[in-house]
């Protein structure tokens, strides 16, 4: 396995920009919050006007627009929420349910056999599904994707809780702590769990090994 010695996960999937990125419109809106007295008007606001910023970098930046656009658009549904329902700690309620809905999905991803850490290092490394073909891979991409199903079970714990109390200021600090540290963790440990799960002598994730 030379090849998987010289090339990480976090290579492959990118570095910490996005991540970094997408906490900050939920810090931004906890101080708008704080600072206006526990407005979720302001807090709102604050969250999109931080959005629509941290979307025109990441536009200037080189990036997707499509992805620029979704994060500003996930921003405002979650300030649409909060507003809606007149509560601060529903700002993180889309975060929230987005981590269910992850975690379900990379889970059954693995139990029918297409784990999602496959499906995605295959799309950026041009292979689309021909890691398919290869048992080994299959097999280890399972047992990595397990991390990131990890990853989300403790997401939903954390905010779950939190926003059942009504901690926004803890959930603003959840959110922040729980985007890239967390993610850096769960690619190390995906990254680990996929070279123990490879067989000795494996040319690595770019070369799959076709069953006969």
């Amino acid at each position: 396995m030379t090849e998987t010695r010289q090339e990480s996960l976090a290579e492959l999937l990118g570095g910490r920009g996005g991540a970094i990125d997408a906490s900050l419109p939920p810090v931004a809106f906890v101080v708008g919050w704080l600072a206006a007295g526990q407005s979720v008007v302001v807090g709102a606001w604050a969250a999109v006007l931080c959005g629509v910023l941290v979307g025109v970098v990441r536009l200037a930046r080189g990036e997707r627009p499509r992805a620029a656009v979704v994060s500003v658009l996930m921003v405002v549904v979650a300030a649409l929420v909060a507003l809606y329902t007149g509560r601060a700690e529903d700002f993180f309620l889309v975060q929230l349910l987005s981590n269910v809905a992850s975690a379900l999905l990379w889970a059954a991803s693995i139990v029918v056999r297409w784990p999602l850490l496959g499906v995605v290092v295959g799309i950026v490394v041009g292979q689309k599904t021909r890691w398919r073909k290869d048992p080994a891979l299959v097999r280890a991409y399972g047992i990595a994707s397990w991390a990131w199903v990890g990853q989300y079970v403790l997401r939903v714990l954390v905010f779950g809780s939190l926003w059942l109390t009504g901690q926004v200021v803890a959930l603003g600090v959840a959110r922040a702590a729980l985007t890239w540290p967390l993610q850096a963790v769960c690619l190390a440990a995906s990254w680990w769990l996929l070279r123990r799960a490879l067989p000795e002598g494996h040319p690595g994730l770019r070369h799959p090994q076709v069953a006969e």
